[in-house]
């Protein structure tokens, strides 16, 4: 069918409204009919359209460094089943994180296409983390494994859906396949609700203003999303910055992992290179190609401009360099449950490099990690297998004229949120003993960095429960700018009842909690921004009256008497 080549300005952004609106009406039918906590309360999961040829044309994220990787998914279903053999009903799953579009295996997509009147004209998919997917451990993701046959059940862009129905024999293999059948199924349910939902609004769309002004507006937005963007890149400073850094270490062994960028930005191109970081590790902090783009998509927006809605029209600007077996694109069957570590020090390496040169946009370094834990056992209550999954908040770094922000979640966690400690209380039988601000002495600057933030889990089953963690930049702090002091960093404390010497570590596999004992989550400051003696009288008698500097520190770093 012909495609109308001009459209009123005003029908297109109509359309476009329209579409967001698709994939907001998607994002809230998946949060509202989910079973896991990691989605209905934390919103660990994304939305969004495509048109017939995967360029993604609208998307609503919880996860921010979900942006623009169902353009990955949806084109993993196009290689592998061809437009010809794709059907109206069918619903596609790919959790692969090599070549379907995928993360980790905890992350499903699903994929619907979009018929109107017989004509394949777009995709709707979604990502979301289901908290069981299989594999050696309750909860699914790892710090110890060693190849990812250990992290769970592997669906390799698979039809799930045939004719508006779940394939039994598909739907038998999840369920044997996971220790907590009925949530990941009830997961797996609302996703496809949340796909058939998207496509009824879609027809709704298409048959209210038509399919070729549809189709023209796409074209148009596309068009419009790379044109604002490269008005956009014009005002980025232009040349090669760098940046290097590490990762602390891959979970098996204490040694910290290199890692470097070299970001080159030109009139026409915003290149990132991650030639000369480690290798692909051991452990399993690997990122694939697909999540090393999720992050590069989200640090080239939040340069450019994150007010306008995604497409990818937005991204043609953007080139990312990597080379195969690289811990920013590791290969099969690399070990990657933890890859959110690696993704986001991606983002960080681009951000560091670039903080100094734009410091009217970039902030010092943040407390970076998502601070994933995993607490599995028996409910002290009812004696049923929980497992709770969950990310939890820290500080950001200062700016060239502001204090950081303190307690919010990572840059790759977006609009996501913390579980509430009802909620946690409630589900998972135990008891949230604190959950307050850390003051720490760290991230000094003339504006100094935000805080972090403790909580304490107690726990009360008398069978306990397990703990698996990763808290990123334990060992090597978040950093700072123009003279400000690095932040602190994240950590667990595990403290005994029976009174013996607490246990401090950033990652931890299967650490088992006995009654009473109190797992203290520790998240660090960020980074501060020029030299703390310059910081005013007032802001340091203000942030010593809230408890947030010490008298000592008053004195000692910012040179004021209280």
């Amino acid at each position: 069918m012909a495609v109308r080549t001009k459209i009123d300005p005003f029908e297109a952004e109509i359309i476009r409204e329209s579409l967001v609106a698709v994939a907001e009406e998607m994002f809230v039918s998946l949060q509202r009919t989910s079973q896991s906590t990691i989605i209905y309360e934390v919103l660990d999961f994304a939305c969004g359209i495509t048109d017939h040829k995967a360029q993604l044309i609208a998307q609503t994220n919880g996860v921010t460094a979900f942006a623009g990787i169902l353009t990955f998914t949806v084109q993993s279903v196009l290689d592998k089943f061809g437009l010809k053999q794709i059907r109206e009903g069918d619903i596609f799953a790919t959790n692969d994180p090599y070549t379907g579009g995928g993360t980790h295996l905890s992350d499903v997509a699903m994929v619907m296409p979009l018929f109107y009147k017989g004509e394949l004209l777009a995709f709707a998919a979604n990502k979301a983390h289901w908290t069981e997917v299989g594999g050696k451990d309750a909860g699914s993701w790892t710090t110890d494994a060693t190849e990812v046959f250990q992290e769970g059940l592997q669906l390799p862009c698979v039809r799930l859906y045939v004719d508006h129905k779940p394939l039994p024999s598909v739907v038998d293999i999840i369920r044997a396949n996971v220790r907590t059948p009925e949530m990941s199924l009830g997961d797996m349910y609302a996703q496809a609700a949340g796909l058939r939902m998207a496509d009824r609004r879609f027809t709704e769309l298409c048959a209210k203003h038509g399919v070729e002004q549809v189709q023209a507006g796409v074209d148009y937005l596309l068009t419009q999303g790379e044109r604002q963007v490269r008005l956009d890149l014009a005002k980025l400073p232009k040349g090669v910055f760098e940046a290097e850094d590490f990762i602390d270490d891959d979970g098996l062994t204490p040694d910290p992992i290199p890692i470097r960028v070299k970001v080159t930005i030109s009139d026409d191109e915003f290149v990132a290179d991650f030639t000369g970081s480690g290798p692909q590790a051991r452990g399993p902090v690997n990122c694939t190609r697909t999540g090393l783009m999720g992050g590069m998509r989200t640090i080239f927006k939040a340069l450019t401009n994150p007010d306008t809605p995604v497409n990818e029209g937005g991204f043609r600007p953007l080139k990312v360099i990597c080379p195969e077996g690289n811990i920013f694109s590791a290969v099969r069957p690399a070990p990657v449950s933890t890859y959110w570590e690696t993704l986001l020090n991606s983002v960080d390496l681009v951000w560091k490099a670039l903080a100094p040169h734009m410091p009217e946009r970039m902030t010092a370094g943040h407390f970076l990690s998502v601070c994933g834990l995993i607490l599995a056992g028996n409910h002290a209550d009812t004696g049923d297998l929980v497992i709770m999954v969950e990310p939890q908040a820290g500080g950001w770094g200062a700016g060239v004229d502001k204090d950081g922000e303190s307690g919010l979640v990572c840059i790759g966690d977006g609009e996501t949120y913390i579980i509430p400690a009802e909620v946690c209380e409630q589900k998972y039988g135990i008891v949230v003993d604190q959950y307050a601000l850390n003051p720490v002495e760290a991230g000094a600057g003339e504006y100094r960095g935000g805080l972090g933030l403790v909580r304490d889990y107690r726990i009360l089953g008398e069978e306990g429960m397990f703990l698996t963690a990763t808290f990123g930049r334990a060992k090597f702090p978040p950093w700072g700018v123009a003279g400000g002091q690095a932040g602190s960093p994240n950590y667990i404390e595990v403290i005994r009842a029976d009174g013996s010497p607490p246990n401090r570590f950033g990652k931890g596999a299967r650490v088992h909690l006995r009654r009473g004992d109190i797992a203290r989550l520790i998240t660090g400051a960020g980074g501060g921004w020029g030299d703390p003696r310059k910081r005013s009288r007032e802001r340091v008698l203000a942030d010593v009256k809230e408890g947030y500097v010490s008298d000592r520190a008053a004195l000692e770093t910012y040179g004021q008497q209280p």
